[in-house]
């Protein structure tokens, strides 16, 4: 696992891709909505609701299914009213986890985020007790498969990336949180191919885990992910590649 990728990447590299698609579908179109109740219905001027259409279009979603959830979001339907909750933690051998959830039942959400925690070895903290050791930021992921790194970077940097890194078999480009858009633009007309372009936490420094700490730290994760009032999972853990096979 590249040292500063999040969950995603983990699951890419260990082939763990959720093949459960009506989850997916799940946490896609909560996000739609609460994207649209928040900014609007219009993905020209709401960045987050165009974003998650994006991923929900990536997932194959059914164009009547995003236009529902926006609508639902805007008021033109009836709807469930999601609560925007951050959870903190540590897992396994000391690793920072950091959770974004959107649920309509608070009590259920901590209770089953808590127990899930204690379940895989780790503990659910205060709010704020991990949060400092995350930026946020635009991550845009391309795999080294016939790209030039300096062109990239050329193109990268002329955008407005903040930087571009070497993660072995990825470049991985960096942006402010407001550059994000207009980057990942301008790589898409260059004609880039990126497996992971999202706004994300990326750890500002990891801890390397192996064997028993390793194994529980893909449980958890790997639990928090099934459940429904989670949406994204960040985490400082660091799994090498090798480990992740063995594990896999």
């Amino acid at each position: 696992m590249s040292g500063h990728n999040k969950w995603s990447s983990i699951k890419h590299k260990k082939g763990a891709a959720d093949a459960r698609r009506g989850k997916v579908f799940s946490k896609l179109i909560k996000e739609i909505t609460v994207a649209a109740r928040m900014g609007g219905g219009d993905i020209n001027s709401n960045p987050r609701l165009r974003t998650a259409v994006i991923a929900a279009k990536q997932e194959n979603m059914p164009k009547d299914n995003i236009e529902r959830a926006i609508k639902k979001g805007t008021g033109d339907l009836d709807g469930v009213n999601y609560e925007e909750i951050v959870y903190e933690g540590y897992g396994p051998g000391g690793c920072a986890v950091y959770i974004e959830s959107l649920t309509d039942n608070k009590k259920r959400a901590v209770a089953d985020i808590r127990h899930i925690f204690s379940k895989s070895g780790g503990n659910l903290g205060e709010n704020g007790c991990v949060g400092w050791m995350f930026d946020k930021k635009g991550l845009i992921s391309i795999p080294k498969e016939n790209v030039d790194e300096d062109s990239l970077m050329e193109a990268a940097l002329e955008a407005g990336a903040e930087d571009v890194k070497d993660e072995g078999t990825t470049f991985d480009i960096i942006t402010e949180t407001e550059d994000f858009e207009t980057v990942k633009n301008e790589i898409e007309k260059a004609n880039y191919k990126y497996d992971i372009a999202e706004v994300t936490m990326i750890a500002q420094n990891t801890i390397a885990l192996q064997g028993k700490d390793a194994e529980q730290m893909i449980k958890l994760m790997d639990r928090l992910e099934d459940c429904d009032d989670v949406q994204k999972i960040y985490t400082n853990a660091d799994i090498d590649d090798d480990v992740l096979k063995q594990i896999s």
